[in-house]
């Protein structure tokens, strides 16, 4: 699944590449997929984008936002899959969701393999959507800042009993986090996954917030995850120091074996000395 850093590789690519581009035709795939969430019927869709330009993109949490001028906004959110831009004499993928054909004859697709949203919306409307409306500021906005993070996780531990994944992964507290990019960051802060967000001193408050910026940092100035893909169908070079391929293996600080546990829905890598 796209993280934030995906998200912002993207929206650059797109901001490089797209804007200016006349839509021949756009329409919403021709592979049914009951986890694709569309706000338009195929005709609605393909009668709306036709002629639009490509505007600016902008990224925000886990949701991508692309000007489609005048008038309209195509979102696409929480998605795992790519999204990608085709040269002219490309072939077309044997299956999409999304495509946009432009008249120099060059398109766009987008291709989810677990779920995600692929909408459209007047200009504005976005705004209004489910899980855009109200966001929380991101770790590369101005406004996340340590004062803001500090009264975020006071706020949180009165209402209710967190640990550290819990703030990192569950309810978009801090939108563009998921469970792949949070294995790192509380690696670095050297937090143990289940650790109370009340306990947190200082110390360690201050150790987490530099985490979350600086792992959000690497993993975007690296081109993403190894194992997603930008625009042009190229792999990240971000390589994980806690996942899946890494446990039984040393840590990289201390030398003890990475070890891996099932929690609030998923796995969790982590080291037992680094992170007890």
């Amino acid at each position: 699944m796209f993280e934030l850093p995906e998200y912002v590789i993207l929206t650059r690519q797109i901001n490089e590449t797209l804007p200016g581009k006349t839509i021949r035709e756009g329409n919403l795939g021709n592979t049914p997929h009951k986890f694709v969430w569309y706000n338009r019927s195929h005709e609605e869709f393909e009668r709306l984008t036709k002629g639009k330009t490509v505007g600016q993109a902008r990224a925000k949490g886990r949701w991508l936002f692309i000007a489609l001028d005048p008038g309209y906004v195509l979102l696409l959110g929480e998605c795992g899959g790519k999204v990608l831009y085709h040269s002219p004499e490309a072939k077309r993928p044997p299956k999409y969701h999304l495509c946009l054909t432009f008249e120099d004859g060059s398109f766009f697709t987008a291709t989810t393999q677990m779920w995600g949203a692929m909408e459209l919306y007047e200009t504005g409307k976005e705004q209004e959507r489910q899980y855009v409306k109200g966001m929380r500021p991101t770790p590369i906005e101005p406004e996340f800042t340590f004062d803001y993070f500090s009264v975020l996780i006071d706020a949180l531990s009165l209402a209710e009993k967190r640990s550290a994944k819990s703030l990192l992964t569950q309810d978009q507290t801090i939108p563009g986090l998921g469970n792949a990019i949070a294995q790192d960051i509380l690696f670095q802060a050297r937090l143990h996954p289940k650790h109370p967000t009340a306990e947190l001193n200082p110390e360690q408050r201050q150790n987490l917030y530099q985490a979350i910026l600086s792992t959000v940092r690497e993993v975007i100035d690296k081109g993403g995850r190894y194992d997603e893909y930008d625009l042009y169908n190229h792999p990240g070079k971000y390589v994980r120091l806690m996942d899946s391929k890494t446990v039984g293996h040393p840590c990289p600080e201390c030398g003890s074996k990475i070890e891996k546990m099932q929690y609030l829905g998923g796995m969790c890598y982590f080291c037992p000395h680094c992170q007890k």
